[in-house]
């Protein structure tokens, strides 16, 4: 699956500038709370960029019907998740903070889902 390797690839890259930003620059800006929570948005970020890695090579070795849905749910997740956690350590963003724990079920949902499609399998 292409597409997953691809938007994988990029959101890889991106959470590493992004943690390269907020260690540099962003560390004397923000307070040690912002920090604390733009940090967790960057390792989540890269945690199910790797996913979406493995499920872009599965997608060569498995059918698409088994990876299509937790590999865009895992891209729903990720920018709900990580985005409004990065809008909310940016400050005045708070509001966002709502919507956190739906892009993390959607998370584990996309993990889930995914190994429902392999039980299924056997």
């Amino acid at each position: 699956m292409k597409l997953f390797l691809l938007i994988g690839s990029i959101f890889a890259a991106v959470s590493i500038l992004f943690g390269a930003f907020g260690a540099h620059f962003l560390k004397e800006k923000l307070s040690s709370d912002q920090l604390v929570i733009f940090e967790i948005a960057t390792r989540y970020m890269m945690y199910h960029s790797f996913g979406l890695l493995i499920f872009g090579l599965l997608g060569y070795i498995l059918t698409e019907e088994i990876i299509s849905l937790p590999g865009i749910m895992m891209i729903v997740g990720i920018v709900i998740f990580s985005g409004s956690l990065y809008l909310v350590s940016l400050g005045g963003f708070k509001k966002f903070g709502m919507i956190t724990p739906i892009g993390g079920v959607i998370l584990i949902a996309s993990w889930l889902t995914f190994a429902y499609n392999i039980y299924k399998l056997s």
